[in-house]
């Protein structure tokens, strides 16, 4: 029998990763259930009012486009205001997902099992209300198209030396590839929601985004491999999107922006701000949908532990930025931070520094980094805080520049804060269709990283005859329905030691030691990677030098046509969108997918294996196959049925 791996972290009080030992069957009905029953009231309340919200961000935006910018409180000199503010937010808000997901899944974080599925739909929404503000902004959305690297009837083409160019290129592929990253760690969950599904309609979408999975280890083997592929394309990246974000600040000559310290400074904050987001949402969804035994207070302890890391980080990063403005020799940067400490929006900056420096400062005491209203107070505060900091960044700078003659106040209209609080219907609007329609938490994951006790399985005496295939009736083959994932590893050795070669194992998470058996030690899934992100990195260097350099050749700053040091970004992305993308199809090819129609499909047993069923199959066509097969099967303490072609 298979004993519970216990999490263990001392600075926790030895915290087990789940409450109790769930089985197998347990974890999936714990997730799976809310999915499957009516709409409690609480979510058509919370429904209810995300929708009214969003209803109010569309209102916004249609007397934006009627009336034209000027509803905002955008003026001169402030000609950014809360449209960039927002965008800033919102990306940050979408930068814990790939932490969470990424970054931790190749430090060999098992307790981000729970909670990733839901930080990976978080980063997904929070990207669509980023982008939303860039195409709104400049008040005509249906000329974004010029923005894109295709031909139109100007015969122009984007600026590419330019950081916006680059945030554009670098938002939407963090985009794309959170989505693959995303929805490739859906699949086997997808695929037990298709198992239980009991209606047609959702047999039929479930069953067309499953792909086909089947459990087998040699799907489990080529899906590690594309997902940790994935989880390393994406590491860089998250890294790199509010790097890029950062640029269209630093690279200007505008007091308080040109600072080399803000590519860190913005990834530290936008994985604070994000952290804050999860943990807000997640207190909320474990008690709504009974998670209590799934998201326990070790997941809590962790975040908030981050978060306190990420707040020493931005306190050290604020330090630093008044440091070296009042020790350098530039005076208009020492007038702009003292103008952020002491000028007309010295309440922003000081309630931002209280939110983001002091109240964080609470998670030293553990008992505070478990207690789920201090948990939440808090992550309101630190979001909040954040907000703030993009507003001081944005507003202070341009409010009072090089010239006293040009100073200027800004002050934001009911418009602003209308835009902003629809954006946050948007936000909230998805997510809740998300917890609604897909698992919050990953099924599969959960039962690898824990690998509970299984229930109990047929002995060889509950099942010891094959029924007989019908007259006329083709044969695919048998498969044998085993105890525990022991008693799989152990009848794969049989199978491969007794001459067997068209078998598979089947398992609901991938049983280590298998691919071994099963002769898998080499997938050329990498290979797909590399020759996807090389042909994706050429490509967008190419564009760049083409479209600069001949297609439309423009003088930027004295700067030559053929800048290569300012393609570098975008090249950048692009490859790491081709490496991504071959992650994902060489998955696919490797795995021989999507299959909607497979003879075990039709064995109503072998639904099972995507919640608690261990399986192995043998082929009709394999040379070992004969009558005694099915006597081998069963004397390994199998179950044994005839699967028809």
């Amino acid at each position: 029998m298979e004993r519970a791996v216990i999490d263990i972290d001392p600075l926790v009080g030895r915290a087990p990763l789940l409450s109790r030992d769930l089985g197998l069957a347990e974890i999936t009905e714990r997730v799976a259930r809310p999915l499957e029953s009516p709409a409690p009231r609480g979510f058509r309340i919370a429904f209810g009012l995300s929708l009214s919200l969003l209803a109010l961000f569309g209102l916004s935006v249609a007397w934006l486009l009627w009336q034209g910018v000027g509803v905002w409180g955008n003026n001169v000199p402030v000609g950014w205001g809360f449209p960039i503010v927002n965008f800033v937010f919102w990306v940050g808000i979408a930068h814990a997902g790939t932490l969470i997901s990424a970054v931790l899944f190749l430090f060999r974080q098992r307790w981000r099992t729970s909670i990733n599925r839901t930080a990976e739909a978080m980063t997904l929404f929070a990207v669509v209300c980023a982008l939303m503000f860039p195409l709104i902004h400049t008040g005509r959305p249906w000329l974004a198209y010029w923005m894109l690297p295709i031909p139109n009837q100007m015969a122009l083409w984007p600026q590419f030396r330019s950081p916006l160019m680059w945030d554009v290129f670098a938002v939407n592929i963090y985009a794309t590839v959170s989505l693959l990253f995303w929805y490739l760690g859906l699949v086997p969950d997808l695929a037990t929601m298709r198992d239980r599904a009991r209606s047609r309609p959702r047999q039929l979408v479930f069953g067309l985004l499953a792909l086909g999975w089947r459990g087998s280890q040699r799907h489990w083997f080529h899906y590690e491999k594309a997902y940790l592929l994935l989880a390393g394309l994406a590491t860089p990246l998250v890294l790199s999107v509010h790097s890029v974000v950062s640029f269209d600040f630093a690279v200007s000559q505008v007091p308080g922006w040109h600072s080399t310290i803000f590519p860190p400074y913005f990834v530290a904050g936008a994985i604070f701000s994000g952290l804050a987001m999860v943990v807000t949402l997640m207190v909320i969804c474990r008690k709504a949908f009974g998670l209590e035994e799934l998201v326990t207070p070790l997941h809590f302890d962790r975040m908030a532990k981050l978060m306190l890391a990420m707040s020493c980080i931005i306190g050290y990063a604020y330090a630093v930025e008044f440091f070296i403005a009042l020790r350098g020799e530039n005076p208009f940067e020492r007038f702009a931070y003292l103008n952020r400490a002491a000028g007309p929006y010295a309440w922003a900056f000081w309630i931002m520094v209280g939110a983001n420096v002091l109240v964080p400062q609470v998670f030293w005491f553990g008992r505070a980094r478990t207690h789920l209203a201090v948990l939440f107070a808090t992550s309101i505060v630190i979001n909040v805080g954040m907000w703030l900091e993009r507003f001081v960044i944005v507003v202070t700078s341009l409010h009072r520049d090089f010239l006293p003659s040009s100073w200027g106040m800004f002050v934001p209209t009911f418009w602003d804060f209308a835009t902003l609080a629809g954006s946050f219907g948007l936000f909230l609007t998805l997510f809740c269709l998300f917890v609604r329609y897909v698992p919050m938490v990953a099924i599969a994951e959960v039962k690898a990283a824990t690998a509970p006790r299984p229930h109990h399985r047929p002995s060889p005496a509950d099942a010891t005859a094959v029924i007989e295939p019908e007259g006329g009736s083709k044969m695919y083959g048998l498969v044998a329905e085993l105890q525990d994932a022991d008693s799989l590893l152990r009848a794969a050795e049989a199978l491969q030691r007794d001459g067997y070669t068209r078998w598979d194992a089947h398992s609901p998470y991938p049983v280590h030691g298998l691919e071994r058996t099963m002769g898998l030690s080499h997938s050329r899934v990498p290979l797909y990677v590399l020759v996807l992100a090389l042909a994706g990195g050429a490509a967008g260097f190419l564009l760049q030098w083409w479209a600069s350099a001949s297609a439309y050749p423009l003088v930027v700053s004295g700067k030559p046509f053929f800048s290569w040091p300012a393609f570098v970004p975008i090249t950048f992305e692009c490859a790491i969108l081709g490496g991504a993308l071959g992650a994902v199809v060489g998955f696919l090819v490797e795995s021989k997918l999507p299959r909607h129609h497979h003879p075990l499909f039709r064995q109503e047993s072998f639904e099972r294996v995507t919640c608690d069923g261990f399986f192995v199959s043998v082929g009709a066509d394999d040379p070992r196959f004969s009558v005694g097969t099915e006597s081998f099967l069963r004397d390994l303490g199998g179950r044994v049925e005839i699967v028809l072609a």
